[in-house]
């Protein structure tokens, strides 16, 4: 009832005057987990979100995950189903969670991805060209795991001992596997001395074979040649070996005092801000919403480089936006060593699970129409 009366109200408001909600933004309210809260958003620009990210939280363990998707959303789903019932199944046979855990996972989660793409291929042949990079950072019994492939990044926020011109400063835990970085160009190239285009650079950026990134779940046409060989030797040009890899690196670090929070998001975000830019504004800002300020930072800073407002980039449609900035998936994990409220309130509530919706602008439009039904209820 309460929903009912507040509902026409929250839409008079919004309507009048002010700064209209960006429809392709979406978050949720600051969550528990066993060793503070949370905050996720994420931001869609294609016209089928395909990037993905969730979090699991237990007493005992949180699971982050942040699924940068390309050439279709299909990838990043898929790992968002599945890494986490992996992740627990061995972890539950082995004892805990663990880095042969970790590698199995991802391993699991890519053969069994393979074996879909190899029964979808004749009907629905572009599917080898979908890949994720895959993201995957967990807390338990005070350590801290992070495990990546691609260029999604993690980055930490801690306190500053010795820097008195800034209370916080930033460490990346991640590595970007993507062929920006000289020493993995030179990897690529090592690994195909008959091919001298196999890494490019085109338009002020290097790619390997229209991609960025060279580790990855999927991307068939770049791992698995033998099986996608009628579809790419129009041009004769064969890929004989693995452009690609699937294998993660991974850290692992105990956490410290001096650690505040995580910030995990996808290369959408980190193409706007540095590493200290972001961790400079979850710093300065409340918990309260604060993956859906970063963000927004990050579509304000892609909007400025246009030479426009974000006001602008709000009125673009789904796809077209895609040319303004990227899907952009933010989590921001805090770390409250001494529990308090915090850890109180969560183990009352016990194991939750957050994910982003699949889709945010069907999700808006489904709001959108609920919302008009009822308006014209009570008229």
């Amino acid at each position: 009832m309460l929903r009912l009366c507040y509902g026409p109200l929250d839409c008079c408001f919004r309507r009048r005057g002010g700064r209209a909600a960006d429809g392709l933004l979406w978050h949720t309210d600051l969550k528990p987990h066993a060793s503070g809260d949370f905050s996720i958003a994420v931001a869609q620009a294609n016209y089928s979100l395909e990037d993905q990210s969730q979090v699991f939280t237990s007493p005992s363990a949180t699971y982050v995950g942040v699924y940068d998707g390309h050439g279709g959303p299909e990838a990043s789903r898929f790992v968002n189903k599945r890494l986490f019932p992996y992740l627990h199944k061995f972890a539950t046979e082995q004892g805990g969670l663990s880095v042969d855990v970790i590698k199995k996972a991802f391993s699991a989660t890519e053969e069994e991805f393979l074996h879909l793409v190899k029964l979808s291929l004749p009907i629905s042949p572009q599917i080898a060209s979908v890949g994720s990079c895959c993201l995957f950072g967990a807390i338990t019994n005070n350590v801290l795991y992070v495990a990546n492939l691609g260029d999604s990044r993690a980055v930490l926020g801690r306190r500053a001992v010795e820097r008195k011109n800034s209370p916080v400063v930033a460490q990346r835990l991640s590595t970007d596997h993507n062929v920006a970085d000289v020493e993995v160009r030179r990897e690529v190239e090592a690994l195909h001395p008959d091919d001298s285009h196999i890494v490019v650079y085109s338009r002020g950026v290097w790619r390997i074979r229209a991609l960025f990134s060279v580790r990855s779940i999927g991307d068939v046409y770049l791992k698995k040649p033998d099986s996608t060989e009628t579809l790419f030797s129009a041009d004769g040009n064969l890929f004989f070996e693995a452009s690609g890899s699937s294998r993660p690196s991974i850290i692992i670090r105990e956490l410290e005092s001096e650690d505040l929070f995580l910030i995990f998001a996808s290369d959408g975000c980190w193409e706007q801000f540095s590493d200290e830019a972001a961790v400079q504004i979850v710093f300065k800002y409340p918990r309260a919403g604060i993956a859906k300020r970063l963000v927004r930072g990050a579509l304000q800073e892609a909007a400025k480089k246009r030479k426009m407002r974000y006001d602008d980039i709000k009125k673009i449609d789904k796809g077209i936006r895609r040319h303004f900035h990227e899907d952009i998936p933010g989590i921001v994990i805090y770390f409250d060593p001494h529990g308090g409220s915090f850890n109180s309130r969560f183990k009352q509530n016990g194991v939750g699970y957050t994910t982003a919706p699949v889709d945010i602008f069907s999700l808006n439009v489904g709001e959108a129409e609920a919302e008009k039904r009822m308006l014209g209820a009570v008229a």
